[in-house]
């Protein structure tokens, strides 16, 4: 068997979207979400110019052959962009070695550990009382794990909230050039404990809470977030601090056990390395779309597993139904899964992507065509031309830079 073309789509159906499209002379294809939100065109053009010429006349079934020859073949390794087309290379592969075997990829993956995979949703308020609408009706819809945010009094803009009524999609891009939102610390502190206290007063301790706090904070400040959020007893505080400095959250965890999430930024293995090995976190949130693709993905959940670490992979909206698909499989066949982030698509995903994946209440499973399960309409992808659009940038109340 050998490739016979690799194709580029672009489309956005809702969000923009990348997708890699692999065929071999058998004609079977396969599929890979390429998509990085607010710099989807660098990574088609990686892909196009790049990686696309160098798979032609090669044997998709070397998996692992092709993921050491796209990373260890180029001097300038690693980065989201070029971990990202690697990651649509690999999952692509996967999906016709799915289709070859005529076998659901967890299969291929050394089966099943589990019937079916737990899923956190997002719960997003301008106020309290309306985070607690929200989360009433994702608990009405089956959901046993919900992520958590509200708008911060005093700020025009918090990170996680949607400003539009209950239930509306959240997607931080918006135009070509990044909005610039204000920050201000103390408030967040000293609000964030009241959210949580009104969430477990209404719904008690049967429900797991999960809260992003987006990089916002000083490990001084993180410790001092998840020390006054010990008695609400999340599941996770995700991202409490930039993880350039692994070191920091050693400073943390002197200070609160807050159990911790990190890594949806992390590109390899090397990148949450000590932060596994010495047990600084909690849950690894690495996604098959940024960090190498199944192959990888793998390596990264067998090191964790070793330092009793969980899975919580990244899977906003912000990754295609491609991605989500591909991640399922892996959560199910892994032995250390935690939880899977489910946010659903913008309306029109299923105009152009088609899978096989099916949500029941709070669980979802991969389903059982051969592959990954999802399958792309390239007819309606043309539809949706590309829209350019950012991510926001940050401030503080003063003008000075801030982590978004």
């Amino acid at each position: 068997m050998k490739i016979t073309t690799a194709e580029v789509i672009v489309t956005c159906p809702g969000r923009n979207y990348v997708t890699l499209k692999i065929t071999t002379d058998e004609g079977l294809t396969g599929l890979g979400d390429a998509t990085l939100n607010g710099r989807e065109l660098a990574v088609a053009s990686y892909l196009r110019d790049h990686v696309c010429p160098l798979l032609i006349g090669r044997d998709p079934q070397r998996i692992e052959d092709m993921w050491q020859y796209l990373y260890r073949g180029a001097y300038w390794r690693r980065g989201p962009v070029t971990m990202t087309a690697i990651s649509a290379v690999d999952v692509a592969l996967w999906d016709i070695k799915g289709k070859a075997a005529g076998l659901p990829l967890y299969q291929l993956l050394g089966g099943a550990s589990r019937e079916a995979v737990t899923l956190y949703a997002h719960a997003d308020g301008r106020d309290v009382p309306e985070l607690l609408d929200r989360v009433a009706e994702l608990v009405e819809d089956g959901f046993q794990a919900i992520r958590v945010q509200v708008a911060v009094p005093g700020l025009d803009k918090t990170y996680g909230v949607s400003g539009g009524p209950p239930g509306t999609f959240y997607e931080p891009a918006d135009g070509r050039i990044p909005a610039e939102q204000r920050w201000e610390t103390g408030a967040y502190l000293d609000f964030a404990p009241t959210m949580f206290e009104a969430v477990r007063e209404r719904y008690g301790f049967d429900l797991h809470l999960l809260h992003d706090v987006h990089n916002r904070l000083t490990p001084v400040e993180a410790a001092r977030l998840g020390r006054s959020l010990e008695s609400f007893r999340l599941w996770w505080m995700e991202d409490p601090t930039p993880a350039e400095d692994q070191a920091a959250f050693g400073l943390i965890r002197q200070h609160t056990v807050t159990p911790i999430a990190v890594g949806e930024v992390f590109n390899s293995i090397w990148d949450c390395r000590d932060l596994i090995t010495n047990r600084l976190i909690d849950y690894i949130r690495t996604s098959v779309t940024h960090a190498g693709g199944i192959t990888h993905l793998r390596r990264i959940f067998d090191l964790a597993h070793l330092y009793g670490v969980r899975s919580g992979s990244h899977g906003a909206g912000d990754l295609s139904p491609v991605s989500l698909g591909a991640a399922l499989h892996v959560d199910l066949a892994i032995p250390n899964f935690g939880i899977q982030e489910y946010m659903g698509h913008a309306p029109g995903w299923d105009d152009v992507f088609h899978a096989s994946y099916w949500r029941e209440g709070g669980y979802m499973h991969p389903g059982e065509d051969p592959g990954i399960g999802v399958t792309l309409d390239e007819e309606a992808a043309g539809r949706f031309p590309y829209d350019p659009k950012s991510l926001p940038v940050c401030r503080l109340r003063d003008g000075t830079m801030h982590d978004w």
